[in-house]
């Protein structure tokens, strides 16, 4: 428990965690611009707790050495992380079933400000949530976030308790 203690302080927990999700940011980016897809409303949702993450990171980076800065950071690494996994879960949800009504998809992001307008190159909609233009291994896009947020979720729950009752 010491040795997680310590690595929950160290420089490495958090960069991994930073460039983890600086890395599947640039990956949405690259399916954005490069290969042409479209995200719709969901996925700008997700790629928005991607951002959560990485923000989270970066304060846990900052701050490592100290008990506060380090709760706030691994608190918004958690929330991120499961409202990531809620959000790629209902996707999934919208691209499998098989009633036209039960989901609706929205045209444009509701944030509390208008970040697709300020930054419409990464937040803005273009394309539909029960499209599915790309998948690997069987699974769409939406699939492969609620793995990716589960394994953030995951990891997060294994740390959680050690930066809490480990000062």
């Amino acid at each position: 428990m010491d040795r997680l203690a310590s690595f929950s302080r160290s420089t490495a927990a958090w960069g991994i965690l930073f460039m983890s999700a600086l890395l599947f940011e640039v990956v949405a980016l690259y399916f954005q611009y490069a290969m042409g897809l479209e995200p719709c409303v969901m996925c700008i949702y997700q790629r928005t707790a991607v951002l959560g993450i990485l923000i989270a990171a970066l304060i846990g980076l900052c701050g490592k050495s100290h008990y506060l800065v380090r709760l706030i950071a691994t608190a918004g690494w958690g929330i991120s992380a499961i409202w990531g996994w809620l959000l790629a879960r209902e996707h999934l949800d919208m691209q499998t079933t098989t009633d036209p009504f039960a989901f609706t998809c929205a045209f444009e992001p509701s944030f509390p400000v208008p970040l697709h307008e300020w930054i419409p190159s990464f937040f803005a909609v273009t394309g539909s949530c029960s499209s599915i233009d790309w998948s690997f291994a069987g699974l769409s896009m939406p699939g492969w976030m609620e793995i990716i947020f589960a394994a953030y979720a995951l990891s997060f729950i294994i740390f959680a308790p050690v930066v809490i009752f480990k000062k």
